[in-house]
C-alpha cells in the first residue's frame, strides 16, 4: 500500500510540475526577453541566461518610438474600461443570478435557458450588428462604447445563479421578517456572503476586458482612446521594432493581472474551505 501510494503521489507531483513548467515558460520568456537586446532574443537556441540587463527596453516601451508616452494613456484607458466593465458585470450578473435563484415566477426556466443559449453564439456573429447599434447611438470612440455593450454575459449570470442556489433561504426569510427590502437583502446579506463567487467573476471579467482586442479595434479611432492590446499591435507593426521593448510592454501590461490574482487568491481559498465545510 505504501509503495502504491508513493507511486501515485510521485506521478501526481510529476504531472503538476510538468504542467507548471509549460504554463510558466512563456511568462519566463516574456520577462527574460524584456531585458535583452533584439540580437539575443532571436538567437537559436534561446539564451535564457545571457547576463544582459537592458532596462532601457522598459523606458522605450513607456516612451514609445515617437516619444509621446502614449503607453501611459493606454494603460489608463484599459484600466478604466476593465474596471468599470467588471463592476457593472459583477453587479448585474449577481443581481440577475439572485433573481433566478431565489424568486419563483412564471417563465423563470425559459429565461435561464434563453440566457444560456446566448453562450452558443460567437461574438463574431453579433459583432457587426452591435457595432451598428453603437454607431447609431453616437458612442463610437468613447468609453461608453467600449463598456456598455459588454456589461452583461451569460456565463456570469449562470455562475452566480448556481452559487446562490445554495444560499440559505432562512437568512433571506429572516431579513424579510425584520422588514428588510428586497434590495436591502441583496446588498446587506447576499453580496457580503458571496465573496468567493464575486471575486472569481471579477477576475475573469477583468482579464477578458484587459486583453480584449477585437471590440476596441472596431470602436476606437483616436490614439488617445486606445487600449493596451491596440498599443502593442501598433508598437509591433512600426517600421523600427525593438523586440525587447515589445516584451517590456507586454510585461508591464501583465502586472495588473498578477496583482489582481494574488490579491484575490485568499477569497478563492476561503471559498474552497467554505464548500468543504458544507460537505462535512
Amino acid at each position: 500500500m505504501k509503495v502504491s501510494k508513493f507511486i501515485l503521489d510521485g506521478t501526481a507531483w510529476f504531472l503538476l510540475i510538468t504542467f507548471a513548467i509549460f504554463i510558466l515558460t512563456p511568462i519566463a520568456f516574456m520577462f527574460t526577453a524584456s531585458i535583452m537586446s533584439s540580437k539575443n532574443i532571436t538567437k537559436v537556441p534561446y539564451p535564457w541566461f545571457s547576463g544582459e540587463f537592458r532596462w532601457q527596453n522598459y523606458w522605450q516601451a513607456i516612451r514609445g518610438n515617437d516619444g509621446k508616452f502614449l503607453y501611459v494613456r493606454c494603460i489608463w484607458n484599459s484600466f478604466i474600461v476593465a474596471f468599470l466593465t467588471t463592476v457593472g458585470t459583477v453587479f448585474l450578473c449577481s443581481l440577475t443570478g439572485f433573481g433566478l435563484a431565489k424568486y419563483r415566477f412564471k417563465g423563470r426556466t425559459f429565461i435561464l435557458l434563453a440566457i444560456l443559449a446566448t453562450m452558443m453564439i460567437p461574438f463574431e456573429a453579433i459583432m457587426i450588428p452591435l457595432y451598428l447599434i453603437v454607431t447609431n447611438l453616437k458612442m463610437q470612440d468613447t468609453y461608453a462604447g467600449l463598456i456598455v455593450p459588454l456589461l452583461m454575459n451569460a456565463f456570469g449570470v449562470f455562475m452566480m445563479r448556481q452559487f446562490l442556489i445554495t444560499f440559505p433561504d432562512e437568512l433571506i426569510d429572516a431579513a424579510r421578517i425584520d422588514g428588510a427590502s428586497e434590495l436591502g437583502i441583496y446588498f446587506r446579506i447576499v453580496l457580503p456572503n458571496s465573496t468567493p463567487a464575486l471575486a472569481t467573476l471579477a477576475v475573469l471579467t477583468f482579464r477578458s476586458q484587459w486583453d480584449n482586442l477585437i471590440w476596441p479595434l472596431l470602436i476606437v479611432q483616436s490614439p488617445e482612446k486606445r487600449t493596451i492590446p491596440l498599443y502593442i499591435i501598433q508598437f509591433a507593426t512600426e517600421k523600427y521594432t525593438n523586440e525587447g521593448a515589445m516584451m517590456a510592454a507586454a510585461t508591464i501590461a501583465s502586472i495588473p493581472m498578477f496583482v489582481l490574482f494574488f490579491t484575490l487568491t485568499k477569497y478563492f481559498v476561503s471559498g474552497a474551505e467554505l464548500f468543504a465545510a458544507k460537505k462535512d
